[in-house]
């Protein structure tokens, strides 16, 4: 069995990771469900972010998202013992969805040695974690190294945003109402930030020019202990782009990218949202 063999990467259709990097780098994704009425769509499957933001605009309805079955989980590792020696998965912030939990139980039912790690953040940090597991594996680590230095990571990991929707933030569960209604009452823009798994309001905002400066001050205030960050956002991908050259101009020793929120995520925050996301080194 050769080193690339010995470990299968498990992950979520939110860590948004490349196809390329994906296929080049035993990586398996197993796709959360987007549910609009009676039709369902897998994530990164049947819909990509680019199809879904038009589609959620057009709906009258809030679609639903829904986590992978156990089943799917159990068929996959079933197929990766008979061809890894063991597996490492990491999944989207085991309080806003059962991925995690479904992933655990199945790992122990079929018997296959997988550490499952819970992020406790999902998006542009969940998929760097699977890189930067990637790249320690390239590197030579043993599997216990790289499973050590992985769980160090969830407590490191930052997503902070302006959600496009206060609304659909509430309606999926991830705010209060009281929130919410502070925010419509007086206009006001929210940024909220991932604190032990959950969504939580960190901010409020009076303008939209002020969103940037509060969000580019919080990365400001961490920029010495990063090497790498994004600027995500709900389908506002010229807007992000301005933000990651202004960004890249400003500190030129740390590497920006842009991610689009993939539809899980992207039904609960909504068209427009931008933020911020990056691993403390």
């Amino acid at each position: 069995m050769t080193l690339q063999n010995e470990i299968a990467w498990v992950t979520d259709s939110t860590a948004s990771l490349s196809d390329e990097f994906i296929k080049n780098n035993h990586i398996y994704v197993v796709p959360l469900s987007i549910i609009f009425g009676e039709e369902s769509y897998l994530e990164g499957v049947d819909i990509t972010a680019e199809d879904f933001y038009p589609k959620l605009a057009a709906s009258k309805v809030l679609p639903k998202t829904s986590q992978p079955a156990i089943g799917e989980f159990v068929e996959l590792y079933k197929k990766l013992k008979e061809q890894y020696k063991h597996a490492i998965a990491i999944h989207a912030s085991s309080a806003l969805t059962g991925t995690y939990q479904s992933s655990v139980a199945a790992s122990s039912m079929v018997e296959f040695k997988v550490d499952v790690i819970d992020s406790k953040i999902g998006s542009y940090p969940l998929g760097l974690m699977i890189k930067k597991g990637v790249e320690l594996q390239k590197a030579g680590k043993t599997y216990e190294e790289i499973v050590s230095y992985l769980r160090t990571l969830p407590e490191k990991a930052n997503l902070y945003m302006a959600p496009g929707s206060l609304e659909q933030l509430h309606k999926g569960g991830r705010l209060s109402t009281t929130q919410v209604i502070i925010g419509s009452l007086i206009k006001l823009k929210l940024i909220v930030r991932f604190e032990d798994g959950k969504v939580v309001l960190f901010d409020k905002i009076r303008t939209e020019k002020k969103v940037k400066e509060r969000l580019f001050q919080i990365f400001d205030e961490a920029s010495t202990h990063i090497s790498d960050a994004s600027v995500i956002h709900g389908n506002v991908g010229e807007l992000a782009e301005e933000w990651r050259q202004e960004l890249q101009q400003r500190y030129p020793n740390i590497s920006f990218s842009t991610t689009i929120f993939s539809p899980v995520p992207g039904t609960h925050t909504g068209q427009g949202t931008i933020g911020l996301a990056w691993i403390n080194d």
